[in-house]
């Protein structure tokens, strides 16, 4: 073991090694134990400097123990350490305090990093693939399918795509139908006015129990199957005008506004008394066809009857009275026009005696 002696003004100290003592003045050992406690706090503080050295390549590795820096063996306990000039950046690199000023951001997101140019993702990718396009299919009306504009069509819509339908109303005006469109249940009325309509079918109507109004002015319809209008039990408006009618198809008594101006109709075309039973009816609308005589018995209901240009050429005392009455006033018909027709009015004086105004026509 290594000796070494401690020289003091009296008494000689034998020291054993470097911590412990044989014996000694208790003085000279307080002064001992002084130096050995300023070792120690700056063997501390160099072992704290090396720590918070910020060049981590500064420190020895972990595990590998740094013998150069401290040589416990040859260390000199006898040395004075001289604390005013202790140069303190022996120990490691002095750190820089001026960045902790430096503001730090919070709250921020480090910008994405833009993948390798190889990298595909899947953005890109559907950008890249091309879908070939094909010629858009033409688009046709195929009335001999099950439904038109039905949901079993080819087209795959109902009427109300093809048409406007407001409340129980459907509007299919010019549209270029050549044939009426199935409609919805509950439809009240229907406008098909100014299309290409040639046929109305005895099924074009069927199951449309809520009808009431049909407006088909402005088509082309020169056929009708007899009993097209039988089944509408509610319906009370029929317009036709501006077609090729020849014939007039049987109505529901429930009629009350007929309008078939304009078309070609012909007197063997009406059924006989046709317009006996229509209680209801108001409005009868028969200009500008080939009629030779006025479809009768009338309604007592009638308000308005429009006969002008037709080639009716005379009239009976009972067209519009009643002859077994001679007090019986039809106090209703307002309006009668007889007028472009071969027929001289004052002739037939006694037709009009029941009636509240004279019918206008050529005197």
């Amino acid at each position: 073991m290594k000796q070494q002696r401690i020289a003091t003004g009296t008494k000689e100290l034998k020291v054993v090694d470097s911590f412990g003592f044989y014996s000694g003045n208790k003085a000279l050992v307080s002064v001992f134990e002084l130096r050995m406690s300023l070792h120690s706090l700056m063997v501390a503080l160099a072992m704290a400097l090396i720590f918070l050295d910020p060049c981590p390549g500064n420190a020895a590795p972990p595990g590998e123990p740094d013998d150069e820096g401290f040589d416990m063996e040859n260390y000199d306990l006898n040395s004075e350490t001289d604390w005013e000039n202790l140069d303190i950046n022996i120990y490691g690199d002095s750190y820089d305090y001026e960045d902790l000023d430096q503001e730090i951001e919070v709250g921020t997101v480090a910008p994405d990093t833009p993948p390798p140019a190889n990298q595909h993702t899947a953005e890109n990718h559907e950008e890249e693939v091309t879908l070939p396009t094909l010629p858009p299919a033409p688009v046709t009306l195929d009335f001999k399918g099950p439904g038109l504009f039905g949901p079993e069509t080819g087209l795959g819509m109902p009427t109300c795509l093809l048409c406007v339908c407001i409340g129980g109303s459907v509007y299919c005006d010019d549209t270029g139908l050549d044939q009426i469109p199935p409609l919805p249940k509950d439809t009240t009325h229907f406008y098909g006015r100014f299309n290409k309509i040639r046929h109305v079918k005895n099924t074009d109507f069927i199951n449309l129990n809520k009808l009431q109004s049909i407006d088909l002015t402005g088509n082309q319809i020169s056929e009708m199957d007899e009993d097209a209008f039988r089944s509408l039990l509610q319906l009370h408006q029929l317009l036709l005008a501006d077609n090729n009618l020849q014939v007039m198809p049987e109505l529901p008594v429930t009629m009350r506004h007929i309008d078939l101006r304009n078309n070609r109709l012909i007197s063997r075309g009406l059924h006989t008394e046709v317009f006996k039973d229509m209680s209801q009816l108001e409005f009868l609308y028969l200009s500008n066809n080939n009629l030779d005589y006025i479809p009768t018995p009338l309604p007592l209901s009638l308000r308005l009857l429009h006969l002008q240009n037709n080639s009716i050429q005379s009239l009976h005392e009972d067209t519009f009275c009643n002859l077994h009455d001679r007090n019986f006033i039809r106090r209703n018909l307002e309006d009668i026009r007889l007028d472009g027709n071969p027929l001289n009015i004052n002739l037939f004086a006694q037709a009009y005696i029941c009636l509240p105004r004279l019918p206008v026509g050529s005197h």
